[in-house]
């Protein structure tokens, strides 16, 4: 079982002790799965007679296969930042697909499940109930892996080349910092606007323009962590926005902080006790 080492994007620090927290992703085991799965990954949470605490992240263009008490689920990109109470003691497991790498198993268009989510068995044919119980009572992560990618190959899609190109196309995204608008994505794949909007909602679940916005402030949440000064009107004109107010407005909306109130945050866990 091979262990996903990069740092993750998109999760937001907070002031609260994460020490009675568990995060790991695993890469996929079969070679088959890899053009489909980014990773699977868990969080483990043990704060029995401790405060609970609210774990945030900014979306990412995946749509997630997820195995909790309860509450399993195929869950759609959410547009806004997701946001999870832990309390007590519990485990998630999940599965994240490669953005539009869902499709082929769904054969329908992705943006029908954008902001919510489906039962397991309205996609897999599985019994939910057993195969909750199974993950979260298997001895060990490898275990867990191993039964979920069992289902996942015995339902393997034929191959789809546009999930080739969606993947290729938000790597540019994510690559290119200087594609701030989806004419300039357009114009860089020689790509008529419409043709690649279509493909986006159809594959992906959102807009092309909604994933260029959210890898902007995916960078803008990871420099503010990595720096020891923030200049807002740089990074707002770093990050393609030559209005500081818009940029200070989305940044708000989607982190729930303003970047400054943010750095400080940062800062302030980030000081010796």
């Amino acid at each position: 079982m091979r262990s996903k080492e990069d740092k993750p994007r998109g999760v937001l620090k907070s002031d609260k002790d994460t020490s009675n927290l568990i995060h790991a992703r695993y890469l996929p085991g079969s070679s088959k799965l890899e053009f489909y799965i980014e990773h699977h990954w868990t969080v483990e949470w043990d704060l029995r007679n401790k405060e609970p605490q609210l774990a945030e992240t900014l979306p990412h263009p995946s749509v997630h296969l997820v195995i909790e008490k309860e509450n399993s689920r195929i869950q759609g990109i959410i547009e806004g930042k997701f946001s999870y109470l832990l309390k007590d003691s519990g485990k998630v497991w999940g599965v994240k697909f490669k953005p539009g790498a869902f499709y082929p198993f769904f054969q329908k268009p992705v943006r029908s499940i954008r902001n919510r989510s489906i039962p397991i068995d309205s996609v897999f044919p599985v019994d939910t109930i057993r195969l909750e119980n199974s993950i979260l009572s298997a001895r060990n992560d490898q275990d867990r892996l191993e039964i979920m990618e069992r289902i996942l190959l015995q339902n393997l899609p034929e191959p789809d080349e546009n999930v080739l190109w969606i993947q290729e196309t938000i790597d540019s995204i994510f690559q290119n910092p200087d594609v701030h608008k989806v004419d300039d994505l357009a114009n860089r794949l020689r790509i008529h606007k419409r043709t690649l909007q279509r493909q986006f909602n159809r594959y992906v679940g959102v807009t092309p323009k909604w994933v260029i916005q959210r890898y902007r402030l995916h960078e803008a949440a990871e420099r503010l962590e990595n720096g020891r000064d923030v200049d807002v009107i740089r990074l707002a004109l770093d990050l393609g926005y030559f209005d500081q107010s818009h940029f200070i407005k989305d940044f708000k909306t989607i982190v729930g902080k303003s970047p400054e109130q943010y750095y400080k945050l940062l800062k302030l866990r980030n000081e010796p006790d």
